[in-house]
């Protein structure tokens, strides 16, 4: 008898699938409930060695040995006429069927639940060994003012350590957080998701500086390190460089496998050097007049050493900022040109300097035909350093206006594990997790902020935005009018109670107190079409053109929709390229799409309308899931003539949240064909008792938008 024969004889074969099967298992569970038990992650490898050597021996022993009604015996032992192989091996397979069936469960208890917990715990900050948070250091000085010196202090030397790739270093912004506070340390080690915490204080008087550093374990509260640095202020940059590296020789010393590389400010007197910590300072505060101050104090650095590139790059960023576009009153042709100057003498100066490539970043970002250099330049800037909190906001910003909204979403969740109390950042994420229908992941993060910062006004709006999501309009509108009366100049703030005025059809309030591109609407509902198309203009002037071309094609004059296109763009390529989609869809495009097909050009019908087409499978193809998309997909299903299509996505959206203005074929012409489809009327009656639900919820009479309004 063959070898091979003789293995199958003895049932070496079903052992060793039995055993393959049920180890896998064993590991499987392993690896799954040992982590939540909380132990170590040795236990883990020390349960897969075993297995993976008990392997072997026991192929030995299913040679070697022989299972006999009398139990088990050496093999040689064994008469052949009395062995009973064949029976074990029938068991043997009963046992493989029956171990599969195990693991086939385990598998679908493994995609179905562990995935899935995984998944909504992506938003938590976890803290890993090489991980570090600097926070303010206190400001001892006789002079309260100097309080922008230990703070700018405290930047200089996060920065430096956030060049450490190996190292996990908190954001400013949630480090800042903590200022003025004596909270537990383990409570903010938790927070931001690191182990260990640097703090200090400055203590500045004439030419000299002192400043104190202590690196604290957060576990148990443990000072590895602390020292003294009495200064000249000319050493000012020595001291950081000294701190810093100090810090990096402590950690490698108990956490890096190599040295970590040595850190090396850029050198300045000391005098431009407090103007460009000023500076910085006044431009996070994002006013008009601060910025324009910082800008005052940059160009006297600028004057004192035309050499120091990092006032360059802050100078080009606070002439962005101070554009008619954002915070100030500077043309934006102005401020871009004036902006690209200061960012180019930046990086000529300094072709490493990580704020000028973000600088630069900013100003791409604005620029939709200049998006990919924007991303690059962004991309670079965290390559140097990762903890440029608004590098990464422009950056996901970028992305998400060059159609890539999942890479945005991505960024976002970095930025959460870096800087989690960033309030602008938790904004942008809990957007971007319900762009992606990820609504308990929104609901997370905002649960999160709220335990540390409940009464924050960016908190309200985030919180108003996601009620949004929901379809739950009336909470949204009392959390966005909460935060509208603590920053009543703020026009996002306003913008967010417009979207819950018209979410339960209180018109007449649009009309009066709404943002402009929403009051449009409402203007052209209650049959103010004169006052609607000034104001339409006006935006468009701007460079908002959706609210005119929605206005031209409902008061049927698509005709000059194309007119105004095709007088300004060779073709729509070049049109798509100054305004492509968004991360809800192609409304502009759309609004062109059913104006050539109104003025009988088909030929440029059917190039619209692929525009359309790609914008929306492109973005369904990043799962994008939620109401706003539903609409805009509706809308390209209907002028396709994908009728019962465009009535599903209708119906699904209403279901989601969407509460818009009725009739829908009046608002929205593209669903005109399916005015009185029995389906679309119905759809249409939910939605009206939906807004009538959220209306009764703020104490207002019902509505009968049918028979009300467009009349």
């Amino acid at each position: 008898m063959s070898f091979f024969h003789e293995l199958k004889r003895r049932n070496v074969f079903k052992v060793a699938i039995a055993y393959a099967i049920a180890a896998w298992i064993l590991i499987e569970i392993t690896a799954t409930t040992f982590p939540i038990l909380k132990l170590p992650d040795w236990t883990v490898t020390l349960v897969t060695v075993l297995v993976l050597v008990a392997f072997p021996l026991t192929l030995i022993f299913a040679w070697a040995f022989e299972l006999t009604p009398e139990g088990i015996k050496k093999e040689k032992n064994v008469d052949r006429s009395e062995s009973i192989t064949h029976v074990t091996g029938r068991k043997l397979d009963f046992a493989i069927i029956g171990a599969m069936a195990v693991a086939i469960v385990f598998l679908l208890a493994d995609k179905l639940l562990f995935s899935e917990s995984v998944e909504t715990n992506d938003v938590e900050t976890v803290a890993t060994s090489q991980s570090i948070a600097v926070l303010p250091f206190v400001n001892i000085s006789s002079d309260k003012e100097q309080e922008y010196f230990s703070d700018g202090i405290t930047e200089e030397i996060l920065n430096s350590l956030a060049s450490v790739k190996e190292l996990k270093v908190a954001g400013r912004t949630s480090s800042f957080a903590f200022k003025g506070q004596n909270q537990d340390l383990r409570r903010i080690g938790e927070l931001l998701g690191v182990k260990h915490i640097l703090e200090g204080s400055v203590r500045k008087s004439g030419t000299t500086v002192r400043i104190t550093a202590q690196l604290v374990q957060v576990e148990d509260g443990f000072h590895l390190w602390s020292d003294t640095y009495d200064r000249e202020l000319t050493d000012i940059f020595a001291i950081q460089d000294e701190i810093a590296n100090e810090i990096l020789i402590q950690l490698k010393a108990r956490l890096f496998d190599e040295e970590g590389p040595a850190i090396v400010s850029q050198r300045t007197d000391p005098e431009v050097y407090e103007f460009y910590l000023l500076a910085k300072q006044r431009i996070y505060d994002r006013t008009r007049l601060t910025i324009e101050s910082a800008a005052e104090l940059l160009d006297r650095a600028i004057a004192k050493d035309p050499d120091y590139a990092p006032a360059y790059a802050q100078r080009g960023i606070a002439s962005l900022l101070l554009s008619e576009s954002s915070y100030g009153t500077i043309p934006d042709a102005e401020a871009a040109v004036q902006g690209k100057r200061y960012i180019d003498a930046a990086l000529e100066k300094d072709p490493q300097l990580a704020e000028a490539w973000a600088a630069l970043g900013l100003y791409h970002k604005d620029r939709p035909a200049e998006h990919e250099q924007g991303i690059d330049a962004l991309t670079r800037a965290l390559s140097i350093n990762p903890n440029l909190i608004n590098a990464s906001h422009w950056l996901q910003l970028t992305l998400r206006d060059s159609g890539n909204p999942r890479g945005a979403q991505q960024i976002l969740e970095q930025m959460m594990q870096r800087d989690p109390l960033h309030a602008p950042g938790v904004f942008s994420a809990v957007s971007a997790f319900n762009l992606f229908g990820q609504e308990d992941k929104a609901q997370a993060l905002i649960d999160r902020f709220r335990s540390y910062k409940p009464n924050n006004v960016q908190l309200l709006v985030t919180d108003s935005m996601h009620h949004l999501y929901s379809g739950k309009s009336a909470e949204a509108l009392r959390l966005a009018e909460q935060a509208y009366q603590l920053a009543p100049t703020d026009e996002v703030m306003q913008a967010w109670v417009t979207f819950g005025l018209l979410q339960t059809q209180q018109v007449e309030r649009i009309a009066e107190e709404g943002v402009d591109f929403l009051k449009i609407e409402a203007l052209d509902l209650l049959g103010r079409r004169d006052e609607a198309f000034e104001l339409a203009f006006e935006l468009a002037r701007e460079g908002d053109l959706w609210s005119l071309f929605a206005l031209y094609n409902r008061a049927d004059r698509s005709r000059e929709l194309i007119d105004y296109v095709e007088e300004r763009w060779p073709g729509l390529d070049t049109f798509a390229a100054d305004y492509p989609h968004d991360e809800f869809g192609y409304n502009v495009m759309a609004e062109i799409t059913l104006a050539y097909s109104r003025t009988g050009n088909m030929e440029r019908f059917d190039d619209a309308l692929l525009l359309v087409e790609n914008a929306m499978s492109n973005l369904s193809g990043q799962g994008i899931d939620n109401w706003v998309f539903m609409l805009e997909n509706a809308k390209y299903l209907a002028l396709a003539e994908e009728y019962d299509q465009a009535i599903t996505q209708l119906e699904q959206a209403i279901d989601r949240g969407y509460r818009g203005y009725a009739p829908i074929a009046t608002t929205t012409p593209m669903f005109e064909p399916l005015r009185d489809d029995p389906r679309f009327v119905a759809a249409e009656a939910v939605m009206i008792d939906n807004i009538n639900v959220e209306r009764q919820a703020l104490g207002l009479e019902p509505i009968d938008p049918l028979n009300q309004f467009w009349h």
